[in-house]
């Protein structure tokens, strides 16, 4: 008698267990960052501060270095439900042309002048856009201010970018900047990028200093120009599988990934730094571009935007006043 009631308590503990196991929920957070980079950073610490808030009840877990799929394949994924967040950064302007502000040359002066520009524009402005999408924005972190590396020359100013193969994030508006400043602009994934550039099929490309580190990309390239041309954000998005979360999950979700947004910008500005002096360490020779030159050769990029995107001059009037 005693050894079947043990019995039925070993099976029913065992029942429990995997009664439990089966209610917590595993949600799949996808980006493209390699380990070391922001986005690995913050989103390791997103997960590791929201996890300790769900225990028991969900999970999230994160697959970085594109593991997923690159940023088009994982916003396809959230439309699906196959992926439950993702880090979207330049591809959100294939989603909205609205996107773009953020396409346009030397907008963003500054990270504090980026948070009232979060907070003034992206939330009431572009969250609406992406929700009419089938995206549901939940915070905005940092991709952050990026720089031109090549292998043929420093580039000083628009000119010394005529005919160079330049890899560009996926997206219209990168391409059309580039062009008009005179590169050979070409989208690609961030994952094919490194072989690309030390076969050669590409003379260059343009990130944040600590992706292009953490992706190895010192490794093959020469030059960094210190351009800071474009600020891009980085948005933590849900998709399908949101509203089949329980509604305690999506509270931890949202209130944690706003709370990772000072995070994020101070880590950005931390890393910025010792990413440069690791920059120089490994050999690349590095110089400031003519900032003015660029700026003055951005106007047909900014006339674009005014001329397609509805809304666009309301968009820029609003940054430009914060």
């Amino acid at each position: 008698m005693k050894i079947l009631t043990a019995g039925l308590f070993a099976l029913a503990l065992m029942a429990g267990i995997s009664q439990a196991n089966a209610q917590e929920i595993e949600i799949k957070f996808g980006h493209v960052g390699e380990p070391g980079s922001l986005m690995a950073d913050v989103s390791q610490e997103f997960a590791k501060r929201a996890n300790e808030q769900l225990e028991g009840e969900a999970k999230v877990t994160v697959y970085g270095s594109s593991q997923l799929g690159g940023d088009s394949e994982l916003l396809k994924k959230l439309k699906l439900g196959t992926v439950d967040l993702a880090l979207p950064s330049t591809v959100m302007s294939s989603v909205a042309p609205q996107f773009a502000l953020f396409e346009m040359p030397y907008l963003i002066a500054d990270r504090d002048h980026m948070k009232r520009v979060r907070d003034e524009v992206v939330r009431p402005m572009l969250y609406p856009v992406a929700e009419s999408r089938g995206y549901h924005i939940i915070g905005v972190w940092e991709n952050g201010f990026r720089q031109i590396t090549n292998n043929v020359r420093p580039i000083n100013k628009p000119a010394d970018l005529q005919g160079i193969k330049l890899r560009v994030p996926k997206g219209v508006w990168r391409v059309e900047m580039f062009k008009s400043y005179g590169a050979n602009p070409s989208p690609m994934a961030l994952s094919e990028v490194f072989v690309a550039l030390q076969t050669g099929a590409m003379d260059g490309q343009e990130n944040p200093l600590v992706q292009t580190y953490a992706s190895r990309l010192q490794e093959v390239q020469q030059y960094l120009s210190l351009s800071g041309h474009v600020y891009t954000p980085a948005y933590v998005t849900a998709g399908m599988s949101w509203n089949r979360l329980p509604e305690h999950v999506r509270e931890v979700l949202k209130q944690t990934a706003e709370e990772m947004e000072s995070y994020a910008l101070e880590q950005g500005a931390k890393l910025d730094e010792e990413t440069l002096q690791k920059m120089r360490d490994a050999g690349l020779e590095i110089n400031e571009v003519d900032r003015q030159a660029f700026i003055d050769a951005s106007k047909p990029v900014y006339d674009k935007f005014i001329k397609d995107v509805d809304g666009g001059q309301e968009m820029l009037d609003k940054v430009r006043e914060l």
